[in-house]
């Protein structure tokens, strides 16, 4: 019984060529063997089994129906076998490609300057970038791992949290010299407000007066989906935007733009955070970069509590 036990992940490859070549010779010359010994674990599996599995005649070979139920369930096996090995074999030398989704700003200024040192220290991996604001779907395939600002919406992801950020809402001293500055929230009703044109997670500007936090919905002409968009429109003088305070701190050193209603700003820090699909079964090639990214940017950015 242990013998069978052992020669089972054997038997069900050589099964698995004999039902891809559609002949016992083809497939005993795949693995270097005789006929006669491939007919025989084939008999040694139907044994075991108690059905038939193979259907031969003189000209042809085919499957029954439970032949068909356990090729199937072979293929399964012998794939999940193969995968539980990569995976441990990875721990080592983790190897692979990895799909990277960040905000166009953050991910030109931040994440792209770290990623050479990456691959540098882990040469197997692949790191695919893909730069935009809107929210990628983890979930979905669409990458591997995403760099999120903000809360975080309930989901099936595990968060690691990267590091944190503020934003604010600025205008430049001419756009404000024509428009006038908005003193309270509610005056953003009468000025061209710049903002994002994809659904997330917050619909709204968000600010706090009298001690409560609301979103409040703002209008304006133009719309982008990424911050660095909305940054250069606000540098031109076409209106008032909230973006991420990592991108247009050399514009506010320099005068460029203002910081507006920042006694209503409701939290001057926002996380951020890598979300994957995490457990067990988490690939290294993607553990080692989430490392990597929270080593690095919790070490730029400050203490990550």
């Amino acid at each position: 019984m242990l013998r069978d036990r052992v020669d089972r992940a054997g038997d069900m490859a050589l099964f698995l060529a004999v039902a891809q070549e559609g002949s016992l010779s083809a497939a005993a010359r795949r693995f270097g063997l005789t006929p006669s010994a491939v007919s025989r674990v084939v008999a040694r599996i139907e044994s075991r089994l108690g059905v038939r599995l193979l259907v031969r005649t003189t000209r042809s070979l085919h499957l029954t129906a439970e032949g068909e139920t356990y090729a199937r369930a072979a293929r399964r096996i012998l794939a999940d076998l193969d995968e539980t090995e990569a995976q441990i074999a990875d721990q080592g030398c983790p190897r692979g490609r990895v799909r990277v989704s960040a905000s166009m700003a953050h991910g030109r200024r931040v994440v792209v300057p770290l990623i050479g040192d990456f691959v540098a220290r882990h040469p197997g991996i692949v790191v695919e970038i893909d730069l935009s604001d809107e929210v990628a779907d983890v979930i979905g395939g669409r990458a591997d791992l995403a760099i999120r600002f903000g809360p975080l919406a309930d989901s099936p992801l595990t968060a690691r949290r990267l590091g944190e950020t503020g934003r604010m809402v600025v205008a430049s001293p001419a756009y404000l010299a024509r428009a006038g500055t908005p003193r309270v929230p509610g005056d953003l009703a009468g000025h061209n407000c710049l903002d994002f044109n994809f659904r997330r997670i917050e619909p709204g500007w968000p600010f706090r007066e009298d001690g409560r936090d609301h979103l409040l919905a703002v209008r304006g002409n133009i719309a982008a989906n990424n911050g660095e968009t909305l940054v250069q429109l606000a540098l031109q003088g076409i209106g008032v935007t909230r973006v991420g305070t990592f991108h247009i701190a050399e514009d506010l050193a320099a005068g460029r733009l203002l910081p507006l209603l920042e006694a209503y700003n409701p939290q001057d820090r926002e996380a951020i955070h890598a979300v994957f699909v995490g457990g067990p079964a988490m690939p290294a090639r993607i553990r080692v970069l989430v490392d990597f990214l929270a080593e690095r940017m919790g070490r730029s950015q400050g203490p990550v509590p």
